[in-house]
């Protein structure tokens, strides 16, 4: 079969990669070329949009996973933190940074702030886990 010549102005960074390509794969330059525009001219856009929305739903499922150990997380803290007996003097301690904790709650919330993450990071740094 008799090829068509084509003639074709690159801008000289897309002569460049094709250049590097063609090295890279020890292939002539217009093979490269000519595999590059059947593979724009014959590819199904179903497949593109398909592979595109497997890969936003596969982003989804990580996102919902995170979200459900995170909220796992917090549920089992909020039941610990409920059920288990303190001697007296640990309960007041308790109300007081319970009440410190709220405090800072009520700051976060104020001011826009309610990622968990930064919550709980700032939690840690200020020593409410610390025994005093």
């Amino acid at each position: 079969m008799k090829k068509h010549r084509l003639s074709v102005d690159l801008d000289p960074n897309m002569m460049a990669e094709l250049t590097k390509v063609a090295r890279r794969k020890e292939q002539p330059t217009s093979l490269v070329a000519e595999a590059a525009i059947t593979s724009f001219v014959t590819s199904d856009h179903g497949d593109r949009r398909e592979a595109a929305f497997a890969c936003q739903l596969d982003l989804l499922i990580r996102q919902a996973e995170r979200l459900e150990r995170d909220l796992a997380t917090a549920v089992e803290t909020l039941c610990l933190s409920v059920a288990l007996p303190l001697p007296d003097d640990a309960q007041a301690r308790g109300r007081e940074r319970s009440e410190l904790l709220r405090e800072a709650l009520s700051r976060r919330l104020a001011n826009g702030n309610s990622e968990l993450r930064g919550a709980s990071t700032d939690w840690l740094s200020q020593g409410f886990w610390r025994q005093p």
